[in-house]
């Protein structure tokens, strides 16, 4: 009898794979491109999503309390009218710095008697074909046409169109998503609690099949509540080097996420323009930010003020000093706070 041939056992071969390309965030529906405000027949939709301004909104701490901190001066240093509640201010200038546009409704009786102005969401108001045609749209079935003039609108202008207003931070929110991005991908990071980030290489001729399926077992167990466990690894008869773990890129990962949180948070604050001393930011030098009185002092004066000259202008709609302001003052703030 002939000798039974041998079946050729198939030769190892080292695999390798490739993640897939980028996707931006906001892939075919980017809210910041933009050219003109399209006509529906009724009304003007606004150029920059109001739905994604929104969202954006608490996309990022920096981001929204950057708008937090205008509104609260603006709002300490409001004096209240009996027709324009400092509540109704409040929403109204939130809506301003949020989207770029502020809306006032007057409220008026039968005799036409102004009896007070109630702030019209920015979200979900829009402008008509006149400049006094108004309309609230909070969804696709409800449609409010406001009576010819009872509406005042304060945009900020932008150079592409003089319909709606733009608010100022566009360019820095692309920075706040991926600030965002960097923290979400951190939480999923620790959530997924499969934390190797390495390459495990074998090379020892004397590991069995069986062995190398229950380490296999263990790395993929090795996660969600079983993550941070110890491993065991014996091999009586293996060789210096037959077993390696090769990082992957652990520690570039967590420089980078530092790295993009320190850098987006500057691109947002300089969006706003919002000293970090008054964010309440911990310096990463030992020199520190400066002196917070005077940051705050050169806030007010290059920023707050400019924010209440806008917001007079709804005096001259309304016939009347509805909008006034006290004068902002550190040691003022100081000696209210020691009295409460």
């Amino acid at each position: 009898m002939g000798k039974k041939s041998k079946k050729a056992k198939p030769s190892p071969r080292a695999e390798a794979f490739t993640f897939g390309d980028p996707t931006p965030v906001l892939d075919g529906s980017d809210i910041l491109d933009y050219t003109e405000s399209w006509w529906n027949g009724k009304w003007y939709e606004p150029p920059v999503s109001r739905p994604g301004l929104t969202k954006s909104y608490r996309a990022n701490s920096h981001h929204s309390s950057s708008i937090q901190v205008k509104r609260n001066i603006l709002v300490r240093a409001y004096i209240p009218h009996r027709l324009f509640p400092k509540q109704e201010f409040a929403r109204w200038v939130l809506d301003y710095l949020i989207f770029g546009d502020a809306y006032v409704e007057k409220i008026g009786n039968w005799v036409r008697d102004t009896i007070r102005l109630k702030t019209s969401l920015a979200k979900y108001t829009r402008r008509g074909k006149g400049e006094d045609e108004f309309w609230y749209v909070p969804n696709w079935h409800q449609q409010h046409e406001f009576e010819p003039g009872s509406v005042f609108q304060l945009m900020e202008p932008d150079i592409n169109q003089e319909i709606y207003g733009i608010p100022e931070y566009l360019s820095s929110l692309n920075s706040a998503w991926l600030n965002e991005s960097a923290t979400l991908f951190r939480r999923k990071y620790y959530l997924n609690g499969s934390h190797a980030g390495f390459i495990l290489y074998m090379n020892d001729p004397a590991q069995e099949k069986q062995d190398v399926d229950n380490l296999r077992t263990a790395l993929k167990e090795a996660k969600g509540p079983g993550n941070f466990r110890n491993l065991f690894m014996y091999s009586p008869n293996g060789k210096k080097d037959g077993i390696q773990v090769i990082p992957i890129a652990e520690v570039q990962a967590k420089d980078e996420f530092f790295n993009i949180k320190n850098i987006t948070r500057d691109d947002v604050l300089a969006g706003h323009r919002v000293p970090p001393q008054i964010m309440g930011i911990i310096p990463q030098n030992t020199s520190g930010f400066g002196d917070v009185e005077k940051a705050a002092l050169v806030f007010a004066a290059n920023e707050i003020e400019p924010l209440q000259e806008r917001l007079i202008e709804l005096n001259d709609w309304v016939g009347e000093e509805v909008i006034r302001f006290k004068p902002y003052s550190i040691g003022q703030v100081i000696e209210e706070t020691e009295k409460k």
